[in-house]
């Protein structure tokens, strides 16, 4: 199926890979970049078709996340979690996607999932308050996702939410000065007792349940696999792209060295630089291959309207932490591969390798929590997780 994103997105990669030094010096992709690629339909493609989006497959949304991520990381991961909020926004209450999109149906969200805001029930909704991190391209949105424990009757934290915040109401906090994604302007954002009315805030049970309110006034099959699926592969989409990325500059940069080279023989003959190429493109190939699979079957299930099968979303979350292992492993190789010259500023092997080492540690990167679920799925083991 042709993607039509992706071909338009081709025809502003040359730019985006021109301006990553400068995105990384000044720490968020630039204001142009987000409007070429908001004009190129990236951030409708999971969006609910009642408000002009295209319903697209993640498949279809993930192969355009890779190819910017080759060009820029930073902008790969930016353009991969801003455009998978309108997928979470479309499961709640319509009246909530009605706040954010009624006005400007162009309109983006950041978030920061981890509940470290203080939320208390109040009447019709709740109060917050409190410090979240880590909210990639929070200076482009209008509004944000946070995550919060709202507490049970004997005042506890408990059932984890999803709240939506609208700009006016949260400060952002310039903090980013990281080595890795430098440029994905993954800001704190900052609440001082701001209201959250009931319909902004939908569960983390509905969530695991493939349930959402929102699933009534978008009926599409897109909004009934699960979120950890498409969350985790958002992640992952952006550091393979780093490591397509790293892979395409590193055997331009071999080939102009054989043409350059006194006959070509020597690097040409270079029997371990051979042989970690094909691993590093192996690495990569599977990488891809599993999440694409994985992705379309849970789609198929969806689209059928038949339980998706537990196993296959334990294997969904096998994959993805396996397809970030693969992507260092490929850019490792690569790394050792460049020499020197992969010390060298800027290069796009030394930014890649520190984007892909940086998007690896978040927190759905967890490798052994991902593998052992697997596991215990494959011995009969009940798996209880919000991530699966």
């Amino acid at each position: 199926m042709t993607n039509k994103v992706l071909d338009r997105v081709r025809d502003l990669l040359p730019a985006i890979r021109e301006r990553a030094a400068d995105t990384d010096r000044q720490r968020q992709v630039p204001a142009q970049s987000i409007r070429e690629l908001s004009e190129a339909g990236v951030f409708r493609m999971l969006q609910p078709s009642r408000f002009g989006g295209q319903e697209a497959s993640p498949v279809a949304f993930y192969q355009v996340v890779r190819a910017i991520a080759a060009a820029c990381p930073s902008t790969g991961w930016v353009s991969s979690v801003l455009g998978v909020h309108p997928w979470q926004l479309a499961l709640f209450p319509l009246r909530a996607q009605e706040d954010v999109w009624a006005a400007n149906a162009d309109t983006l969200i950041s978030s920061s999932y981890a509940p470290t805001g203080k939320l208390t029930p109040v009447e019709g909704g709740y109060e917050v308050s409190g410090r979240w991190s880590f909210s990639s391209g929070c200076a482009h949105a209008e509004w944000v996702f946070l995550g919060a424990l709202a507490p049970d009757d004997n005042g506890n934290p408990s059932t984890y939410l999803t709240i939506l915040v609208p700009r006016a109401d949260y400060e952002i906090d310039d903090v980013w000065h990281v080595v890795g994604l430098s440029g994905t302007g993954s800001n704190d954002i900052v609440i001082d007792k701001a209201f959250v009315p009931h319909h902004r805030a939908y569960s983390a049970q509905e969530q695991s349940q493939l349930r959402g309110p929102g699933q009534a006034a978008n009926p599409a099959p897109l909004y009934r696999i699960p979120f950890a699926a498409v969350f985790s592969n958002t992640i992952v989409a952006p550091i393979i792209g780093a490591a397509e990325g790293a892979y395409a500059a590193h055997i331009e940069r071999m080939r102009d060295r054989v043409r350059l080279s006194y006959g070509g023989q020597k690097v040409a003959d270079d029997g371990f630089a051979q042989v970690r190429v094909a691993r590093a493109a192996s690495e990569i190939d599977a990488a891809i291959l599993q999440m694409e699979r994985n992705v379309s079957e849970l789609l198929r299930y969806a689209e059928a309207g038949e339980e998706i099968p537990q196993a296959l979303r334990l294997r969904t979350r096998r994959d993805q932490v396996r397809g970030t292992e693969r992507s260092i492993q490929a850019i490792e190789l690569l790394f050792d591969n460049s020499g020197g010259h992969s010390i060298r500023k800027p290069n796009p092997i030394e930014r890649h390798w520190r984007d892909a080492h940086a998007g690896s540690v978040h927190v759905i990167n967890d490798v052994e929590r991902a593998l052992a679920m697997f596991g215990r799925g494959e011995f009969g083991i009940i798996v209880e997780d919000r991530m699966i």
